[in-house]
C-alpha cells in the first residue's frame, strides 16, 4: 500500500487518516498553501504553516486551525509530517510525510529562485515526490526576476510620459506582493483592486511590512490615477471596472506570456513572464535534487514532463488532480497547446 495515495477527494495518507490539499470537504487536511485549488472550505480541521494561517482564515472564514513553523514535526496516528518551505507565494509549504522509513514529498505548487519574499525553495530528500508540472515544456525558461522587474518599471515609465496609467494584471494573492516591491520603488502612488487590498491588509495585519497602496474606491478622482500604477487581479481585466482607468495600458504578469501568442489572443498591451511556478529547468532541478526513485507528476503538462523524466531514468506518473483548476490556467494552458500545434 502506497504512503499517499490519490483518491476522489484529494491526496490521501491511509496510516495517518489526512489528506494533502483536498478538494472535498474531509476531517483532516493538509494544506500546502492558499490559493484555492489547493485550500478548499468545508474541512474539520487544517495544518498549515504559520504564514498561510491568516490567508486561510480570510479566503475560508473561521475553522479549526493549527500552524506549526518550517521543519516542526507533527504526528498524526504515528505519521510524521513537516512543511517545508516551497518558494511559491507567502506561506507555501511541501508537505514531507514519514512512516516507517519511507519518505514522500508532495510539493503543492513551487518555484526555484527565491523572489525575496515567498522564501526560498528547500529540495526533501525523498523516497517518492509528488510535483506540479504546470510549466512542464522545454519552451518555459524564464528571465532572472531583477531583469523582469527592470521591463515592468520601463513600462510603466513609458506609459507615465504618454499619460497613461499602468494597470498590472497579477493574480491577489502571490503575484501582487512580489510586483509591489519593485514598483514602490518608482515613487509613484500605486492602486490596488478590492481583491489585492483584502490580501494586502491581512497580510500587514499579520505583521508583514509592505509598500503602501491605495484602494480603488468609486469616488477615487480619475487624476489621481493617470500616470500611476492599479494592481488587479486578472478576472478584472475587461470588464466596466477598468473604464475608471482610460487612458490605460495594461501589462499581465504571467508565466503563459513567455509565449507571444498568448499575449496576442488575451489582447494584452504588455505581456511579463513573471510566474510564481517553476519553469522546465527548475522543475528537473528540483527532482533530481530529492533523489526521488519514484515522481508523479500532477497538474500541468504532467505528459510531457513524466514521459521525459522516464526517458531520463527516473521512473515517473502522470496523476489526474483538481488542481491547477482555475479558468486563467486552464485557458492558458490550452492556448498555449494551440500555439504550438499552429507553429509546428
Amino acid at each position: 500500500m502506497p504512503l499517499i495515495e490519490f483518491s476522489d477527494k484529494g491526496l490521501y495518507c491511509r496510516q495517518g487518516n489526512f489528506y494533502i490539499d483536498p478538494w472535498k470537504p474531509v476531517d483532516k487536511a493538509v494544506i500546502t498553501h492558499a490559493h484555492s485549488d489547493h485550500a478548499r472550505w468545508g474541512s474539520k480541521y487544517y495544518l498549515c504553516h504559520h504564514l498561510t494561517k491568516p490567508l486561510l482564515q480570510l479566503r475560508l472564514g473561521d475553522n479549526l486551525y493549527e500552524s506549526v513553523d518550517w521543519n516542526e514535526p507533527v504526528f498524526i496516528n504515528g505519521v510524521k509530517v513537516s512543511l517545508h518551505p516551497a518558494g511559491h507565494i507567502i506561506g507555501s509549504a511541501q508537505i514531507r510525510v514519514e512512516y516507517e522509513g519511507e519518505v514522500w514529498v508532495a510539493s503543492g505548487d513551487y518555484k526555484t529562485e527565491d523572489d525575496g519574499i515567498s522564501g526560498a525553495f528547500e529540495p526533501v530528500p525523498c523516497n517518492t515526490f509528488i510535483t506540479e508540472s504546470t510549466f512542464g515544456l522545454p519552451i518555459y525558461k524564464w528571465k532572472k526576476q531583477l531583469d523582469i522587474f527592470e521591463d515592468i518599471k520601463n513600462w510603466v515609465a513609458q506609459n507615465k510620459e504618454n499619460k497613461k496609467t499602468s494597470v498590472l494584471i497579477a493574480y491577489s494573492l502571490g503575484k501582487a506582493q512580489r510586483v509591489l516591491m519593485p514598483l514602490s520603488e518608482m515613487g509613484l502612488p500605486v492602486y490596488v483592486h478590492g481583491a489585492v487590498w483584502n490580501v494586502h491588509q491581512a497580510l500587514v495585519n499579520s505583521g508583514w511590512k509592505l509598500p503602501e497602496v491605495t484602494r480603488v474606491q468609486p469616488d477615487t478622482p480619475k487624476e489621481d490615477l493617470v500616470g500611476n500604477i492599479v494592481i488587479a487581479p486578472p478576472s478584472a481585466d475587461g470588464t466596466p471596472w477598468m473604464k475608471k482607468f482610460y487612458p490605460y495600458s495594461v501589462g499581465t504578469c504571467s508565466g503563459w506570456m513567455q509565449v507571444r501568442g498568448n499575449a496576442r489572443r488575451r489582447n494584452t498591451d504588455a505581456g511579463f513572464a513573471l510566474s510564481d511556478h517553476a519553469d522546465w529547468y527548475g522543475l528537473l532541478q528540483a527532482v533530481k535534487a530529492t533523489g526521488a526513485q519514484k515522481v508523479y507528476a500532477t497538474h500541468g503538462f504532467q505528459s510531457a514532463f513524466s514521459r521525459f523524466l522516464n526517458e531520463q531514468g527516473i521512473e515517473a506518473g502522470e496523476v489526474k488532480t483538481e488542481y491547477g483548476g482555475e479558468e486563467e490556467e486552464s485557458k492558458a494552458a490550452e492556448e498555449t497547446e494551440e500555439i504550438i500545434m499552429d507553429n509546428g
